[in-house]
């Protein structure tokens, strides 16, 4: 088929489709903005009636769990708990005299015994007295109270280093 038509008619028809294509493209376009708004807003509102009904479920549950008898428990729970810590925090406070023995007879030079041990807790003071058969013995316990590092503060009086032999003493340290 010959068109005769113009060359300026021709370019006009031309417009015209591409103008018709466009227009075409753009009503398909702006339905499927459309469309797809649509569905995003029903899923909104789908999800948001989902989590009104879990609220709902939740708050009958806490009503259920909001008896008398469980707000006692966990008031008892809370109290106990409380009494725990305060447990803690004293044992925490307090030396283990079962290891401050241990170290004593450890560090002991042998032929020295103990006759006596007292504790002050109050300013975790240890009093003690006992029998050394000789002044180097004695000598040598002070020097290993000194060194170990959980006793500080070691004291024995003058009177402990008078006699050569035979000497009962008596000491004091503090524990850290």
């Amino acid at each position: 088929m010959i068109n005769l038509l113009p060359p300026q008619y021709k370019n006009e028809l031309k417009q015209e489709r591409k103008y018709k294509l466009v227009l075409i493209l753009g009503i398909v376009v702006l339905f499927f903005l459309i469309s797809l708004s649509l569905i995003l807003l029903s899923i909104k509102f789908y999800t948001q009636g989902q989590v009104e009904s879990e609220k709902i479920l939740l708050s009958l549950k806490e009503k259920e769990f909001k008896t008398p008898e469980t707000e006692a428990l966990q008031k008892e729970v809370i109290s106990i708990n409380q009494n725990i810590l305060k447990l803690s925090s004293f044992y925490q406070n307090q030396a283990n005299l079962v290891e401050i023995l241990e170290k004593l007879s450890q560090i002991s030079p042998s032929g020295m015994y103990l006759t006596s041990l007292s504790y002050q807790k109050t300013n975790f003071q240890i009093s003690l007295s006992g029998y050394a058969p000789t002044r180097e013995t004695l000598v040598q316990f002070k020097e290993n109270l000194e060194k170990e590092k959980e006793f500080k503060e070691v004291n024995f009086p003058p009177s402990n280093w008078v006699a050569p032999t035979d000497i009962n003493f008596q000491a004091t340290f503090k524990i850290k």
